[in-house]
């Protein structure tokens, strides 16, 4: 399929697509005509970045983790195959997605504290 047909099918913009591609997350082959040509997986592997991405994952992290992806569920990475800097870049990752859960959970706390003294009794979800 052509970029504006994945654009179509995945609801990413072709500008985006194109990054992802400059990034290293995406591998079209091109046709004789240099138009990008993409596989039937490309749907299920921009819909992957798209989670990763909005988890808060940076694209840097995502090229070295996405070969090893299936699908969200499944890693099939062989520990020999995880080097000490990548390791280390994961280990940065996760010290900072827990530095953010952490400043969200504060900021939930406030925002519950602030409802509880202006509207006692207001439900919590």
């Amino acid at each position: 399929m052509r970029i504006g047909e994945l654009s179509r099918r995945t609801g990413v913009p072709t500008r985006m697509l194109r990054y992802y591609e400059e990034q290293g997350l995406l591998r079209p082959e091109r046709a004789a005509n240099g138009y990008r040509a993409y596989g039937d997986g490309a749907v299920a592997c921009v819909r992957q970045i798209r989670g990763l991405l909005d988890s808060g994952l940076t694209t840097e992290i995502i090229r070295v983790i996405l070969p090893f992806l299936s699908d969200p569920g499944e890693i099939h990475l062989h520990p020999e195959c995880l080097t000490q800097e990548t390791a280390a870049l994961l280990r940065g990752e996760i010290d900072r997605i827990q530095s953010r859960i952490d400043c969200l959970a504060r900021n939930r706390d406030a925002l519950r504290a602030y409802l509880d003294t202006v509207r006692p009794g207001t439900p919590r979800p």
